[in-house]
């Protein structure tokens, strides 16, 4: 009976050994508290997480072409007559490069007063502005510098140009290299850890898209007729543009 002590002590201490045996069982963490990317503790919970981005490089197929026609007149019906004609000059000049219709947008429709801002202070009417905003998708990269030149000689001073700017139109086939790249870089991380370890690499449990292609349009050129001339036509230069996509692949650990 005497000896009863000590055995009450040595079974509490095993008790609390196992509480903190089973504390530390489960998914391994990262010292802030979030999963680790490696899940090693428990056979239901075997595997390994990575993220990989794969990128590639691809020639734009197309051009966008922001510009604009106005006018300054003595009345609102004037400036709306002026723009309206200057417009369509524009728009038969894009017809007679072979651009289609749907490909052209009219982004904005203005008219409003414009003014002049004297030294003490007080303003004097300078008439009225009369303004017309385009987008057009030139589908034909290598013939868009040919299209600018002839929206400029049918605008001429009432023609403001906005941007020319390369811009990829179909991304499909670029996204579906970029996603076979990403999934190649995902297996090799993946492969890696395994080696680490000292374990093999099981079957994908699981596959995420986290970031895929948008749209995007660089602003390359901006304000007037981007070097157009008589003696040197406009070239537009496509350069290369990036696809992206982003991937989460976790794998199961043999």
């Amino acid at each position: 009976m005497k000896t009863l002590p000590k055995v009450i002590a040595v079974v509490g201490v095993v008790a609390i050994g196992m509480v903190a045996f089973a504390s530390c069982g489960g998914r391994d963490h990262h010292p802030d508290g979030r999963p680790g990317d490696m899940m090693i503790q428990g056979s239901a919970d075997r595997g390994v997480t990575v993220q990989a981005t794969g990128t590639i490089k691809v020639v734009p197929d197309g051009v966008s072409f922001n510009f604009s026609v106005t006018a300054l007149t003595d009345s609102t019906a004037t400036a709306v007559s002026q723009t309206s004609d200057a417009a369509a000059k524009v728009r038969e000049a894009l017809d007679a490069q072979g651009v289609a219709k749907e490909d052209i947008a009219t982004q904005n429709a203005t008219v409003f007063p414009e003014y002049n801002y004297l030294a003490d202070g007080t303003t004097s009417l300078k008439g009225y502005r009369g303004q017309q905003v385009f987008v057009v998708t030139l589908r034909d990269g290598a013939k868009a510098g040919e299209v600018v030149d002839a929206v400029v000689a049918a605008g001429g001073n009432a023609l403001q140009i906005t941007s020319v700017a390369p811009t990829l139109l179909d991304t499909d086939a670029a996204a579906g290299d970029a996603r076979d790249k990403a999934v190649s870089i995902a297996k090799s991380k993946a492969e890696a850890y395994a080696k680490a370890l000292g374990v093999d690499l099981g079957d994908v449990l699981y596959v995420i898209e986290v970031a895929a292609p948008a749209s995007f349009v660089p602003t390359l050129m901006a304000d007037k007729a981007v070097g157009a001339s008589e003696s040197a036509p406009t070239q537009i230069d496509l350069g290369l543009q990036e696809v992206s996509v982003t991937i989460e692949v976790r794998w199961s650990l043999k």
